[in-house]
């Protein structure tokens, strides 16, 4: 299973490099034009996204600086020990969906302490990957666009980085194991 893994990793982004250009190229769509138009629209919306990312940092920074987020581990802790799940990994539950740069940066700590071929360095590095930062995502993108009412969307997103958090656990022992 470890190979077939391996191999799929391997072989994913260069097929896909170059499969993307080459499927357009027979579409007949203008693949540099379409990346340069592509880029001009990115650089306006970076700029109207600055609000909304100097708000997301400022409240990432309140929630560590409280102590929300070591209460919130401190309450999951006790259930994470009880199943066997190495709980050196629940902070990055809770910083994954708020800040993309936090959780690379705590992935980066626990490999570092672990290593990457340890259970943890690979619950952490399958996490990294199979979750998605849903709160900076509504924040920017959401805000960029307008759209006010993101209830659904949060909802949405928080389940689906749980369900990502939970399903990285659930392989990551069986692949390794």
């Amino acid at each position: 299973m470890y190979a077939f893994v391996s191999l799929i990793s391997a072989w994913a982004i260069p097929i896909m490099i170059v499969f993307i250009p080459l499927y357009a190229a027979y579409r007949k769509v203008p693949v540099y034009e379409s990346f340069v138009d592509g880029a001009k629209e990115g650089f306006d919306t970076a700029i109207k996204i600055i609000p909304h990312l100097v708000g997301m940092m400022v409240a990432i920074s309140v929630f560590r600086a409280s102590g929300a987020m070591d209460l919130l581990i401190g309450w999951m802790r006790p259930f994470f020990e009880s199943i066997g799940v190495p709980t050196e990994v629940l902070p990055l539950a809770i910083l994954r969906p708020i800040t993309g740069a936090g959780s690379l940066a705590f992935t980066t700590d626990l490999i570092e302490q672990f290593g990457p071929d340890s259970m943890i360095g690979r619950i952490a590095s399958t996490v990294q990957g199979s979750t998605d930062t849903t709160l900076y995502v509504i924040t920017v993108y959401f805000g960029a666009i307008g759209i006010r009412k993101a209830g659904y969307a949060l909802k949405v997103g928080l389940i689906s980085d749980l369900v990502g958090f939970v399903a990285s656990i659930i392989i990551c022992f069986l692949v390794f194991t």
